[in-house]
């Protein structure tokens, strides 16, 4: 996977709704992610499951970094 998409994805995961990464089951929160990273750039279907795989790996930290952005509002 490339710095560059990397980046987006955890861009993406700062900019999406503290409330929406709380609160969608596992699933859901990965293929909502990989919905709104799929309107920023094209996904083919090996990089689809390439960050959906990296991404169901990282849910706990994902709803970490979401708990820590609420903990500063």
């Amino acid at each position: 996977m490339s710095p560059t998409l990397l980046r987006q994805i955890w861009s993406l995961v700062e900019t999406t709704q503290t409330n929406l990464l709380l609160n969608l089951d596992d699933e859901s929160l990965v293929q909502c992610l990989l919905r709104q990273l799929n309107t920023e750039r094209s996904l083919d279907s090996y990089e689809t499951a390439l960050l959906s795989r990296y991404l169901q790996s990282r849910v706990p930290l994902i709803r970490d970094v979401a708990l820590s952005r609420r903990a500063l509002v």
